[in-house]
């Protein structure tokens, strides 16, 4: 599965992708853990392979905040854009059963060095993670919260089915009164 996972984002050869392979270790997370704490160490690059988790962050009032999704057979965001000298600048959540697999920052850096195709493989991705920044703050600023849940279905097709809506309406920037209205407005 790692292979379709890197070939969805960039083509890479059999020789990388074995060389990669070698490195990863696996892990099952059961739903509503937290694999990833904000201020604690991570050194791991990950890959979703089953299950959907999000990136969150806490506001003032003690309420989780979504930041992203990501669906199985992704890249959760990188580790240079999720940590800051090494310390987690994110929680990360199991929403389902995750199954995971990793490889330490520092392989796989080394392997970025050695190898062209990896290197080409993890600036897409930091590109990918990017686009996707941007397109989500660019909607928050511009879109209406209907324009957003419209986009986020497309985005993520069939996710309102499988986590919390409460989730969903943070990662939007609405209430959940507003989700459930705006739904109710869409099935119109």
């Amino acid at each position: 599965m790692i292979k379709e996972i890197i070939h969805s984002i960039f083509p890479v050869s059999d020789t990388s992708i074995q060389e990669f392979e070698k490195n990863l270790e696996f892990r099952t997370l059961s739903k509503g853990e937290v694999f990833i704490q904000k201020d604690k160490r991570n050194d791991m690059e990950y890959f979703v392979l089953e299950g959907v988790c999000k990136s969150y962050l806490y506001n003032p009032e003690g309420e989780e905040i979504t930041i992203s999704f990501f669906n199985e057979r992704s890249v959760l965001s990188p580790f240079t854009t999720r940590t800051s000298l090494g310390f987690s600048t994110m929680n990360f959540k199991a929403l389902t059963n995750v199954k995971l697999a990793y490889i330490n920052a520092g392989v796989f850096e080394q392997l970025m060095i050695s190898n062209l195709e990896i290197r080409h493989f993890a600036n897409e991705v930091l590109r990918i993670e990017l686009m996707k920044k941007v397109e989500k703050e660019i909607g928050l600023a511009s879109l209406t919260a209907k324009e957003r849940l419209i986009r986020f279905r497309k985005q993520y097709a069939l996710l309102e089915n499988l986590i919390p809506h409460t989730d969903i309406a943070t990662y939007l920037g609405i209430t959940n009164i507003s989700l459930s209205r705006l739904r109710k407005e869409l099935l119109k």
